[in-house]
């Protein structure tokens, strides 16, 4: 399982008391073990802290808002993804957009 330095992990729990709106939403999806997944939430991982995390399946869940798109963002994005890739870790990111305009996550009938 990944973990992180101390730094790393204090930052983790300040960030699990400070979610966003579109995180809340999801983790309250995820806490309910999808398909048997169990997912932890603000994980950190190296010198990183993942939104979501699933150790069983590698899978990082990232809820991405409009800041991610602004100044040096889109670069450092890339080298997490390049790291997480390089542990062996998929890396799933989700619009917070789509979160809030769909918390559920299931396809429109």
């Amino acid at each position: 399982m990944l973990h992180g330095p101390k730094p790393t992990q204090r930052r983790a729990a300040h960030l699990r008391q400070a979610m966003s709106l579109p995180e809340v939403l999801l983790w309250r999806k995820l806490r309910l073990r999808p398909q048997g997944l169990k997912f932890r939430r603000q994980h950190p991982a190296g010198r990183y802290v993942l939104d979501f995390f699933c150790a069983e399946a590698k899978l990082a869940v990232e809820v991405d808002g409009h800041v991610h798109d602004t100044g040096s963002n889109p670069e450092r994005d890339r080298q997490r993804t390049l790291w997480l890739e390089h542990q062996g870790i998929r890396l799933l990111r989700v619009a917070a957009t789509r979160v809030l305009k769909d918390p559920t996550g299931q396809p429109k009938r």
